[in-house]
């Protein structure tokens, strides 16, 4: 039998609900064996982000070099890189090795405000990761940035996608969750050719933290094991509706999503939800 592997390239979440900790679960969750690299670790719960502290680019580069030279993966994620350095670490070390599948999550900013991405490192993602990616994943303050563009319409979105793809990612996932619209959300998926919408209702709750990694860890679970990128987003689409509905209802800020639901429901299980 076959064991599918995918890495994650991240910080840690203390609070465990968003980061490398979301991404492994994930990963868990579909039958992938997850490795991770950490790009910082912060002190971080669901009331907010206490601190960041970003690793040693020795420490980086080491930790990819020790999944290169022993664990190859199947597919790649990118979270949190923080800085300009780490991100071209990463950017040399996925060429270095040819890593495929390469789906990267430009985090900038927590749930609670607190950002993850100095505004000097937005250059250098656009400049030398997008070109090595399969997908990029950015909600729309994120896409907001990488494009310098205002988005509030679809018509926005869609060209939004195009300049992303534009960049050199192959696809862009543009995630709806930031509209300010109450009734649904809706995923746009760009594939350099056609715009496919992907709908769902909008769920009302304060348990949203993790939802952006969480969504593109889901993505990059599927690609492992050699799903489509449409199928991979469908998966993905499904996981994380079904982990934001079933609400852990922890902490007394932004709680994690439920992690366990997509699994439980295939299942007909009620572990880990209230």
């Amino acid at each position: 039998m076959k064991i599918y592997k995918a890495l994650t390239i991240a910080g840690s979440d203390s609070g465990g609900g968003a980061g490398i900790q979301a991404d492994l679960k994930t990963f868990q969750e579909l039958g992938i064996y997850g490795m991770s690299a950490l790009t910082a670790v912060t002190a971080q719960n669901t009331l907010g982000v206490q601190g960041v502290f970003p690793l040693e680019k020795e420490a980086i580069a080491q930790q990819l070099d020790s999944i290169g030279d022993d664990l190859e993966p199947d597919a790649v994620k990118t979270g949190m890189l923080f800085s300009a350095d780490i991100i071209r670490i990463v950017a040399a070390k996925v060429q270095q090795y040819g890593w495929r599948n390469l789906v990267v999550d430009p985090v900038m900013v927590a749930k609670g405000g607190s950002k993850l991405l100095q505004e000097e490192a937005v250059q250098a993602l656009i400049d030398h990761l997008l070109p090595l990616s399969l997908i990029t994943t950015p909600n729309i303050p994120e896409a907001e940035v990488l494009t310098g563009m205002r988005i509030s319409s679809l018509k926005d979105r869609e060209e939004a996608a195009k300049k992303i793809v534009a960049m050199g990612s192959r696809y862009v996932v543009l995630k709806g969750g930031h509209d300010a619209d109450s009734r649904g959300v809706v995923d746009l998926v760009y594939d350099g050719h056609e715009v496919l919408y992907m709908e769902s209702m909008r769920v009302q709750t304060r348990h949203t933290h993790g939802t952006g990694c969480t969504f593109s860890a889901a993505i990059t679970a599927e690609l492992a094991r050699g799903k489509s990128v449409t199928e991979a987003t469908q998966t993905a689409k499904a996981f994380i509706q079904a982990a934001i509905e079933d609400e852990l209802g922890i902490g007394g800020g932004h709680g994690p999503t439920n992690h366990f639901s997509y699994q439980n429901r295939l299942r007909g299980s009620g572990y880990g939800a209230h």
